[in-house]
């Protein structure tokens, strides 16, 4: 989403943009039900906060949403290598940024890629994004599940990233 923020200052750097499993927000509001909860939040919060390693073990395997050891691992490592408050940090940052009054102000063409069941970004947002984007977009949805497909359906992925990229 930082990518939208900056086509909106300087758009001539950019001539197309690809947008993978990303939200312009995570906390439901008002007109906005793709998300979380503030409580399911809090509680995500409250769990860095109390047991890190435990969270990170729990999800990992939440996030990836396949049966991949390799991936599981992979994403685990990467958590396990923060310090918990950072982990904290970040996760406030990500879970509580507000970036929809951005989407009208994007004006370069967008793909937006989505796997079919993602617990963190919801199907729907995807198609949130397509309408509310200022811009010529398209969903690309990937025959896969989980959030990150490039540990877990690289070459699925890129093949839906080549289809994208020459579009152009």
């Amino acid at each position: 989403m930082i990518r939208c923020l900056a086509t909106t200052k300087k758009p001539e750097l950019f001539e197309h943009l690809v947008l993978l499993s990303g939200s312009p927000r995570y906390l439901n509001k008002e007109g906005y039900e793709e998300g979380f909860t503030r409580s399911e939040l809090n509680t995500i919060f409250e769990s860095i906060k109390q047991n890190f390693l435990g969270w990170a073990y729990n999800f990992a395997p939440n996030a990836i949403n396949v049966n991949n050891p390799a991936a599981i691992a992979e994403f685990e490592h990467s958590l396990l290598r923060m310090k918990p408050k950072v982990a904290l940090s970040i996760a406030k940052i990500v879970f509580l940024s507000d970036l929809i009054w951005v989407l009208p102000r994007v004006h370069v063409p967008f793909t937006i890629i989505q796997t079919k069941k993602d617990l963190i970004v919801l199907v729907s947002v995807a198609f949130y994004l397509n309408i509310n984007l200022g811009t010529l977009s398209k969903v690309k949805n990937l025959e896969t599940q989980g959030h990150f497909p490039q540990l877990t359906a690289y070459r699925l992925l890129l093949e839906v990233l080549k289809d994208s990229l020459s579009m152009n």
